[in-house]
């Protein structure tokens, strides 16, 4: 065998060997990819139930909001009134009431000061009486 042939099967030998060490992983490539394409068709299987009480649970949710839309309005509109019927009181009773109160609190505060100044002349008439018995 001449040298040219030796280094022939030497190369042949090394592509052999690289053919070998790069299907090693090609190989594990393709089990990943087999697995993950299993994975995909379960997930897809399992899923569509998934999906599906998902849109009849969005459809009762809707339902659900569009009562609480009606309630919302109700309580908008009761709202609203009780704020007017509340201006009507005030323009009507309130005026009139704030000076009620006002006219009964001076009413009263006049009479105590009336009483207090009785209460001191009364005092004062004393003293003077018992100052003349001592003297």
């Amino acid at each position: 065998m001449s040298p040219g042939h030796i280094a022939a099967l030497v190369a042949a030998g090394a592509f052999v060997v690289l053919v070998i060490l790069l299907a090693i992983p090609l190989v594990k490539l393709g089990r990943t990819l087999d697995e993950a394409t299993v994975a995909i068709r379960k997930a897809h299987e399992r899923g569509d139930p998934l999906l599906i009480g998902a849109n009849d649970t969005i459809t009762h949710v809707n339902t659900q909001l569009e009562r609480v839309d009606g309630v919302t309005a109700n309580v908008q509109q009761v709202s609203s009134n009780a704020s007017a019927l509340s201006s009507v009181f005030t323009a009507t009773l309130g005026g009139p009431l704030v000076k009620t109160a006002a006219f009964s609190y001076g009413v009263s505060k006049a009479i105590k000061a009336r009483k207090q100044a009785k209460a001191g002349e009364v005092g004062k008439h004393a003293r003077r009486t018992r100052k003349r018995g001592r003297k």
